[in-house]
């Protein structure tokens, strides 16, 4: 009878305290908003756009493919579309394609970066229903490949500074917008302009690159838009699994055969995913959005601690952007075996593409595949790889005023730091500066986030002119 008495009362303090944690598990103050309204030439940064559209600045993993009159197209015609720009900035052109303008301050001490690639990715015309580099623009909406991904950002710096020159504005500190022509194969136009960072002794105290945006509906319990910034990224593993055999014929094969070595593997690493940890980006972004929920998610949002498991195990079971927060991703993409149906290959090969977690690294990865797999006739070695980035700062100047000119640019919405499952050039910028945040100017619907890298880029008009506000509204608070 004691013990049962002490188990009901145990059971009501843990109640309690879960209860109560819940109760005080309110929405943070957000960023202070000005009210001032920003205006410019909104038709004039629309056009901007489009000529840049107009320039097919394709990258593939083959630079024999590329069009270099194109890229030299587009940076022809910057001195046409944003003339104040090229009068007042310095142009240092990089190798690999990297455009580094310096738009002087009135001092030089704690400069900011602002970046965009002008490279997109390849399409497949038949595949679009408009032509991907005409910049039609029809009901209010232009279509075409790199609308969102990024020469909006590049055009919305570029007009941004274009604008507030011709107003007589003059930055506090320097300015430099930092742009590659290469991002999307993983160049190396942003690696020489921090190359020409750290041979100049040039210290950013502030560096803004592609990244979150302003969506809707992506966390649970939350309809409010979201501006999520991004605080870290990543880290990437393209993993090659090998496994030889003596070959032969089809007709009598032995009990277990190359490709069903790997595929034994394979299912061991799904069934086994890496285990969850719980990292600033993931942790602030929870904790952040969390508040905002139904009373269940904020139950469990306020209580880790002990509901934890929960998230864990919703994740294992449905994968999606709520696991790639909480873990290091597997996606085997690749398996390549016999060239004929009835030979056994004397080689088998799989690839799995891996998204490190911040709390991991290439090598605990390597190890815990291994470990994993547990078969020692299966070779497992790193093709490409990357480390995590380092995770910036929050509740500091820099990171106020990226969250600040978020909150005034989009009225309303929730300013939230999280982790970026993708991968973008800001990583490079980790060896300068704690204070690298990405996010990209843009409030996107489900149907236009479906569209990057994918068919029928596009991008409504009003989105131009934020991505532009956003830029003035920053800009002015460097």
């Amino acid at each position: 009878m004691i013990v049962l008495y002490c188990i009901l009362v145990l059971l009501a303090a843990f109640l309690a305290v879960v209860l109560i944690r819940t109760a005080l598990f309110r929405p943070k103050p957000q960023p202070a908003v000005c009210q001032e309204e920003v205006e410019f030439d909104r038709d004039r940064a629309v056009q901007a756009l489009a000529e840049l559209i107009r320039c097919k600045t394709v990258s593939y993993n083959d630079p024999s493919m590329e069009d270099d009159a194109e890229f030299e197209k587009l940076i022809g015609s910057l001195p046409t579309l944003y003339p104040r720009v090229l009068e007042v900035c310095s142009l240092t052109r990089l190798p690999d394609r990297g455009l580094l303008f310096r738009w002087p301050g009135k001092q030089d001490q704690a400069p900011s970066v602002m970046m965009a690639h002008y490279d997109v990715v390849p399409v497949n015309e038949e595949n679009w229903k408009k032509p991907p580099f005409d910049a039609i623009i029809e009901n209010g909406v232009m279509w075409g490949r790199g609308t969102l991904d990024t020469k909006v950002t590049f055009n919305g710096i570029l007009s941004a500074a274009e604008h507030l020159i011709g107003t007589g504005f003059c930055p506090e500190n320097d300015i430099y917008f930092a742009f590659s022509g290469g991002e999307e194969v993983n160049g190396k136009g942003a690696v020489n302009i921090v190359n020409y960072f750290v041979e100049h002794s040039i210290q950013p105290a502030l560096v803004v690159d592609e990244g979150g945006a302003v969506v809707e509906d992506v966390f649970p319990g939350v309809h409010t838009p979201c501006g999520l910034i991004g605080i870290a990224e990543k880290g990437m593993l393209n993993a090659q699994y090998r496994t030889c055999s003596a070959g032969g014929h089809a007709s009598a094969p032995k009990p277990h055969t190359p490709v069903g070595v790997l595929s034994k593997a394979c299912a061991a690493v799904e069934s086994h995913p890496f285990r969850m940890q719980l990292t600033k980006p993931a942790a602030e972004m929870f904790d952040t959005l969390g508040r905002h929920s139904t009373f269940l998610y904020r139950m469990i949002f306020a209580n880790l601690w002990c509901f934890g498991w929960v998230l864990d195990l919703l994740g294992k079971t449905s994968g999606g952007e709520m696991n790639a927060l909480l873990r290091t991703t597997v996606a085997f993409t690749q398996m390549e075996g016999s060239s004929a149906r009835n030979v056994i290959p004397p080689e088998a090969t799989m690839v799995s593409n891996i998204r490190l977690n911040p709390a991991d690294s290439v090598d605990s990865a390597l190890d815990y595949l291994r470990r994993t797999i547990n078969d020692s006739s299966v070779e497992i070695t790193a093709l490409e790889s990357f480390e995590p980035s380092p995770i910036s700062e929050t509740g500091c100047p820099a990171w106020d005023k990226v969250a600040s000119a978020v909150a005034e640019t989009w009225k309303g919405c929730i300013v939230s730091p999280y982790l970026m499952v993708q991968c973008s050039d800001s990583r490079h910028y980790g060896k300068l500066s704690r204070h690298v945040y990405r996010f990209s100017a843009m409030d996107m619907t489900a149907e236009e986030r479906a569209t990057l890298h994918g068919n029928n880029e596009r991008i409504r008009l009003e989105t131009i002119g934020k991505a532009v506000e956003f830029y003035i509204r920053l800009m002015r608070k460097c």
